[in-house]
């Protein structure tokens, strides 16, 4: 399938605001990619489909898991949207066509990252946050650090972000992103 076929398929799945959305993800992920010598095809592709599997309600969620021999934790079971990264990462390639490793695992770890992220997955984490539709407290600061930060000082800004985020709301914190900003702290001093 190509990229145009790939367009249409997500727009006749997603909500109108949830396509939008992908669209400003993948435009957001190309320029960072640029910025930070990724691959922008791959950047794009990445965007585009990161939240695929969005069309699904929280039943669903679990019952698509299953269907991919996803493991389900503790964490997931409380917040089934939790799962919609890794059902994309595998839908990907039976419903777009997308075989690349990269791609699936860029689209894995955007929601709640991971300890060792790529370049790429760094990319679709951080483009998920600051694209054009985002409208929240404190996205301007972070789209402007998009363009004068390195890339790592992005990230960890970012994962402290979305930890603050969560417990603000009094949300369970997932433990892949407390391994990802650890993972960049115990680096950074390295």
């Amino acid at each position: 399938m190509n990229v145009n076929e790939m367009r249409r398929e997500l727009q006749n799945r997603l909500k109108r605001g949830r396509f939008a959305h992908s669209i400003g993800v993948a435009n957001t992920a190309v320029n960072l990619a640029k910025r930070f010598g990724a691959d922008e095809d791959k950047a794009y592709i990445a965007g585009l489909l990161h939240d695929c599997a969005r069309q699904y309600e929280d039943e669903e969620l679990i019952a698509q898991a299953e269907n991919y021999s996803i493991e389900i934790g503790e964490v997931e079971r409380e917040m089934p949207l939790l799962l919609h990264p890794y059902i994309g990462a595998k839908m990907i390639r039976d419903v777009y066509g997308v075989e690349d490793a990269e791609i699936s695992q860029a689209i894995w770890r955007h929601t709640v990252g991971a300890a060792n992220m790529t370049v790429l997955d760094k990319i679709i984490y951080f483009a998920d946050m600051i694209e054009p539709n985002r409208k929240y407290p404190g996205v301007e600061e972070l789209r402007t650090l998009a363009t004068t930060a390195d890339l790592n000082t992005i990230m960890l800004t970012a994962l402290s972000e979305s930890i603050i985020f969560v417990v603000q709301k009094n949300s369970l914190v997932h433990p892949d992103t407390v391994a990802a900003r650890n993972f960049l702290l115990i680096n950074k001093k390295k």
